[in-house]
């Protein structure tokens, strides 16, 4: 452990060149956290992300640069960009609060103003200081994360890091009789608290049979400062973001540089399903998200709550045609009144609302309501539980415009992930083009099967699997009768030979409904005739080959009808025709 701390070594963890005061005049140490503390850094948009995206985003390892807390280029983003933003001092992007405490820190002749960030000291030193001086804020250090520490540290984490700083900054200003931290993320907070119990612990605990410690117990304040929100203009994040993702798969393709070690390969930006509803632009989203303030005893600031008001749900899954026609179709603008306002056992907080003109609605819930906000863990089903609602006064039942269409989010995989298509009652899809069509064409991989073998690849439950879709596919189909195979190139089965054997609806009884019944007396045809062929070609191949065939292997009739074959079996099979 290091016992001598001088203000030489001090210096070297700022990455401002001040001369520091005496360590006799100093009385009192005040400490700043940056992003959201002092200054309001962009978040990623959960509006915009989907969220497994939101956290690969902020995750140092997932683009060849860094994520979303290591690449410059998106906190000089913030507002207008850096160009417009820096002659008038990021206007709108502090908390004023913290700004007045920092000027009256500097101001005061026995205080060490410090600001220190877990920002990487490469990448965001320059444009740290650009924010600062531009605001006027004149710190004695600004501390930035080093790749190496002064003495060679390498850091783990954030938290190791500015406690590392902190120890050198107390047993350095050894006369300081306090220290003041200003933080907003709550582990953090308890963290630094934490941490300064065990110095002072081990202050008091000093062996009397060695030298006296170097200073005496410090009075240790950390004040837990309500984090400040903000994020990019939509257009201003998708585009940024892109830039990154492009930077990344350049590095990828070229052999370029890869600080951060990405193991991603090339990524792009996919749409995402998330669900139908009614949706709610981000001013209205606003005014209903005041609903909470004052309700949430504390929660809400904790940062274990996520914010929404953004919809009302009408379905999880793509609408059917009758669940469109309800709702009026897509664009379909529809007026709401707050009527009530519930929190349900502290982790979903929601709005009841109700239509103001009689207009016809349809909603995933009995009751259709907002979910304005839940705590991590929890999920916006469980709003549908909640049965004792609250009035809301005159002045909160607030009124809103929505609007019907798809909640389509963001994501971000690597280039040659598969696309999902929606499904009824499915989690969602990820897609390109043709965002809202409701059928997709048949593709031919779906049967992997041997060309001119005519069936599908896999084992047998797979092959009855293929066997059942491709008939239920081609159930009203006019190619369809007796289901024999053509041209000796095995019985078609598949989606992708459309007009052999039966590939696909067509004519124009395509699409006609049969019964239960009928379906599963073509089925059995179909695995009546696959069993015959199969039986064929075994036999035609071991005479090709000078063989005569097994017994029992030769192609047997296949019973016209249930009598013939005992039940309703096939010869040939053992299933029934």
């Amino acid at each position: 452990m290091k016992t001598s701390y001088s203000i030489t070594g001090l210096k070297r963890w700022s990455c401002k060149s001040k001369e520091l005061p005496g360590v006799p005049t100093i009385k009192s140490l005040h400490v700043y956290d940056f992003d959201n503390t002092l200054f309001s850094s962009p978040l990623p948009n959960p509006q915009i992300w989907s969220p497994p995206t939101v956290g690969m985003l902020q995750t140092y390892e997932s683009l060849a640069y860094g994520g979303w807390w290591h690449d410059a280029s998106i906190l000089a983003a913030t507002g207008e960009g850096l160009e417009i933003e820096e002659p008038r001092a990021w206007e709108g992007s502090w908390n004023e609060t913290i700004v007045q405490l920092v000027e009256l820190s500097i101001q005061s002749k026995d205080v060490l103003t410090v600001l220190l960030t877990g920002r990487g000291e490469t990448n965001f030193q320059d444009l740290v200081k650009r924010i600062c001086n531009a605001k006027k804020l004149d710190f004695d250090l600004v501390v930035l994360k080093p790749e190496v520490g002064p003495t060679g540290q390498r850091f783990e984490t954030t938290m190791g890091f500015k406690q590392e700083f902190l120890r050198e900054l107390v047993f350095t200003y050894k006369n300081a009789e306090e220290i003041r931290i200003y933080e907003d993320r709550p582990k953090h907070v308890k963290g630094f608290r934490e941490y300064f119990e065990r110095i002072n612990k081990s202050l008091l605990s000093h062996p009397a049979d060695q030298p006296p410690p170097s200073r005496k117990p410090i009075t240790a304040e950390v004040i837990h400062v309500c984090e400040l929100k903000s994020a990019l203009t939509p257009e201003s994040e998708v585009d940024v973001v892109q830039k990154a993702i492009s930077r990344h798969n350049h590095a990828i393709t070229t052999g370029g540089p890869n600080p951060s070690k990405s193991v991603n390969k090339h990524l792009k930006i996919v749409e995402h399903f998330s669900y139908f509803g009614y949706l709610i632009n981000q001013t209205d989203s606003a005014r209903l998200i005041t609903l909470i303030q004052g309700q949430s005893n504390g929660v809400i600031d904790s940062g274990e709550v996520r914010l929404l008001a953004s919809s009302i749900l009408i379905t999880p899954y793509v609408p059917r045609k009758d669940v469109l026609k309800k709702v009026g179709g897509y664009g379909k603008k529809v007026t709401w009144q707050v009527t009530g306002y519930a929190r349900f056992e502290d982790r979903i907080w929601a709005a009841r609302v109700a239509p103001v003109t009689e207009t016809q609605i349809y909603t995933q819930d009995p009751t259709p309501l907002v979910v304005l906000a839940i705590r991590k863990g929890s999920r916006q089903v469980d709003a549908a539980r909640i049965q004792d609602w609250e009035p809301v006064a005159p002045e909160k039942a607030f009124m809103f415009e929505t609007t019907v269409g798809d909640k389509v989010m963001l994501k971000i995989e690597e280039s040659n992930a598969p696309r999902k298509h929606p499904q009824k009652g499915g989690r969602g899809y990820e897609a390109g083009e043709g965002m809202h069509k409701r059928k997709y064409a048949q593709d031919d991989s779906d049967f992997g099967g041997q060309a001119g073998h005519g069936r599908p690849g896999g084992g047998r439950f797979s092959q009855r699997n293929a066997i059942s879709k491709a008939n239920f596919n081609n159930r009203s189909s006019n190619n369809n009768s007796g289901n024999r195979p053509r041209g000796g190139g095995g019985p078609a089965i598949g989606g992708g030979n459309r007009g052999r054997g039966g590939g696909g609806p067509t004519g124009n009884n395509a699409g006609n409904r049969v019964s239960m019944v009928q379906a599963i007396q073509r089925l059995d045809q179909r695995r009546c005739t696959v069993a015959k062929w199969l039986a064929e070609s075994g036999r035609r191949r071991r005479v090709a080959h000078g063989r005569a065939p097994r017994s029992g292997t030769a192609p047997r009739a296949c019973a016209s009808g249930p009598a013939a074959s005992g039940g309703g079996r096939c010869a040939a099979s053992g299933s029934g025709c």
